[in-house]
C-alpha cells in the first residue's frame, strides 16, 4: 500500500535562482520559521534570505506570521 503522507514538492516556475527554490522548499518542509533558522539550516547571509522572502512574500508564495515567515 502506498503511503499517503508523502506530498510532492513542487516549485513555482517563476522562482529561477538555486536560493530561492531552497528557500521556498525549506518554508514548505519547516513550516513557520524564523530567519535564523533559515540561515541556521540553509547556511546563507541574513543578507541573502532577507531580499528573497521579500521577493516570496510580494509573488504571494509566502507570508510573514508573528514568529517568522511560511508557506502561504
Amino acid at each position: 500500500m502506498m503511503s499517503t503522507s508523502k506530498q510532492k514538492l513542487e516549485v513555482p516556475d517563476d522562482l529561477t535562482s538555486p536560493q530561492a527554490k531552497l528557500v521556498y522548499v525549506t518554508l514548505l518542509v519547516a513550516g513557520e520559521t524564523t530567519v535564523t533558522e533559515l540561515q541556521r539550516l540553509l547556511g546563507l547571509s541574513k543578507l541573502t534570505i532577507l531580499p528573497i522572502l521579500s521577493s516570496l512574500v510580494s509573488k504571494g508564495y509566502a507570508r510573514r506570521t508573528e514568529g517568522g515567515y511560511a508557506c502561504q
